[in-house]
């Protein structure tokens, strides 16, 4: 870590350390259970979890000529992160028409934005963000299934989730004017992952 990006280091540090105790709660809760689904699709969420935190810590705590790779790295992680995090929803909650048509929908995107984003990289980077929040609030189009499947509670945690993640955007898209704005934005991701984790944990696992 060097100055500069300590903050940003330190509370995505904090990130991988609080994923990991999370995501090893989850599977060994969804092994005890013996449910393949739950099982697949919560290595997937928390292989992908970590792996973003782990990405952010990286990038922000290094110099030199690997720097720029882990920050196109970071970005890239995002668009598999937000899928990542549908995933649970699709394959246990939804299932069926809704949860495969879903999962599908949400990985495609995916996919494309990660294209997108290696082709053309900065030129495109407001568009990114506009993606992401696209996929990120994509899940209101099955809202009336997942409120029949879910806890009213649990929805409240789901939606909680998905404004962190909206509000922090405001402070990432001004990181660069801002002192700590970007720290400020890496609080905003945490939050959101930890309301949206509450809700995998006690309302879908």
């Amino acid at each position: 870590m060097y100055k500069g990006e300590r903050f940003n280091s330190i509370t995505h540090l904090l990130g991988v350390v609080l994923a990991c105790i999370g995501v090893s709660l989850l599977i060994a809760n969804s092994i005890n259970k013996g449910d393949v689904y739950k099982i697949t699709a919560f290595t997937i969420y928390g292989i992908i979890l970590i792996g973003l935190y782990s990405v952010s810590t990286i990038y922000h705590s290094i110099q030199g000529p690997w720097k720029n790779f882990f920050r196109q790295m970071d970005y890239l992680s995002i668009y598999v992160m937000i899928a990542g995090t549908y995933t649970p929803f699709t394959l246990i909650t939804l299932r069926g028409v809704w949860g495969w048509s879903l999962f599908a929908v949400i990985w495609t995107l995916a996919i494309l934005g990660i294209i997108q984003e290696i082709i053309l990289g900065k030129k495109t980077r407001r568009y990114s963000l506009i993606i992401y929040l696209l996929m990120g609030w994509l899940i209101t189009i099955a809202l009336k299934p997942l409120i029949a499947s879910i806890a009213p509670a649990g929805i409240w945690w789901l939606v909680a989730g998905g404004l962190s993640y909206t509000i922090g955007v405001i402070f990432f898209v001004f990181d660069e004017k801002v002192r700590h704005f970007h720290g400020v934005w890496h609080l905003f991701v945490m939050g959101g992952s930890l309301f949206q984790f509450i809700c995998l944990f006690f309302y879908v696992a």
